[in-house]
Parts: C-alpha cells; sequence; structure tokens
C-alpha cells in the first residue's frame, strides 16, 4: 500500500490488529485469545490506555469485538454501501469527540472519543473510524477470506499489489505452501 500520511499507516496497522483480534475473540481458525492476552496485545499494538484499563472495560471490549465479527467477515464478500450501512449501525452506540493530540512520542494523531471515554469505546471508535476511512479509500476490496484449506478467517491486505492470499496465522500459509510444492512435485515426477 502506498502511504501518503501517517494517518494512512495508522488506519493499515489498526485493521490488521482489530481483524485479528476480532479472528481470535470470534473462535474462528486463530488461536483464541487467552484470558489477559487482549491487554498485552493492544498494549503492545500501540493502544496506550490498554495497561490502565478496567477489566470491566476488557469484558466489554471483547463482547463488542465478537458482535463486530459477522460485520468483518462479510467485508471480502459485501459491496461498499452494505458495509457502509453496516458499520454506521455499529457507530450509533459511540459518542464521536474528533481531536488531536500527541502523546508517548508517537507524533500528532487523530483520538476519536474525548479523553474522559471508556477504553472499550475508544477502541472501538479507533476500529470503526479505520473502517470508515478504508471503506470511503477503497470499498472491501482490501479485506478478503484465508486462502487456506479450512480456515475462514479474514484479513485486511495493505500491501501495495494487494497480493496478500493467507490470515495472520503463519501456519495457514505454511500448510498451504508446503502442499502446493508437493503437488508440484508429484506432478513433476508424473
Amino acid at each position: 500500500m502506498q502511504l501518503s500520511s501517517p494517518t494512512h499507516s495508522e488506519i493499515r496497522l489498526t485493521l490488521e490488529v482489530i481483524v485479528d483480534i476480532v479472528n481470535r475473540i470470534a473462535g474462528t481458525n486463530a488461536e483464541p485469545l487467552a484470558r489477559g492476552e487482549l491487554r498485552s496485545v493492544l498494549t503492545e499494538k500501540g493502544f496506550s490506555r490498554a495497561q490502565d484499563a478496567s477489566e470491566a472495560s476488557f469484558k466489554r471490549l471483547n463482547r463488542r469485538l465478537r458482535d463486530l465479527a459477522p460485520l468483518l467477515h462479510a467485508l471480502p464478500s459485501i459491496e461498499g454501501g452494505e458495509a457502509a450501512r453496516r458499520v454506521n449501525e455499529q457507530l450509533t452506540e459511540l459518542t464521536i469527540a474528533p481531536s488531536i493530540v500527541d502523546h508517548d512520542g508517537v507524533g500528532p494523531h487523530i483520538h476519536w472519543t474525548p479523553p474522559t471515554a471508556r477504553f472499550d469505546d475508544q477502541v472501538m471508535a479507533d476500529a470503526l473510524m479505520a473502517l470508515i476511512q478504508e471503506l470511503c479509500d477503497d470499498g472491501t476490496s482490501r479485506f478478503g477470506q484465508c486462502g487456506a484449506e479450512n480456515c475462514n478467517d479474514v484479513f485486511y491486505d495493505g500491501t501495495r499489489n494487494r497480493s496478500k492470499r493467507f490470515c495472520a496465522d503463519p501456519k495457514c500459509s505454511s500448510r498451504t505452501h508446503t502442499a502446493e510444492h508437493r503437488a508440484r512435485k508429484r506432478t513433476s515426477r508424473s
């Protein structure tokens, strides 16, 4: 993906993280998140409030991300208008109050919720606003379903040439590439 600004990088990273987490929470093919792992993942990925967020906020976030899963899993097969309608439905639960902030050495960036917002509202606003920006820029074309056999996970393809074929689980690409290699060897021997 040709990134023209740090905002585009933030959109891409947010979508990649949220899609991976939703795959893991929704109990699809990916390894499920262990208790407390959601906090670690979000902290590692730059959600600065994750470390201090309450357990109640993480319980709500877990439920809300499960509720988001059907939309994310539908993105590879629905049109942009339908995706926009469904995202707009999700937005009705949030108070969006954008502001430019600069903290933790990240540089200026947008916070979509007021500083008093619950952590789960902040994460959901970040996810939905990144999704909105992507839908406006590219529609649903950068969302796909994993190409591995028996995997129903989805992915966000941030590559420049839109060549991504597999979800975040490295076993999916490895198993598929190994099977393809063995099939080529069998064919060449025949």
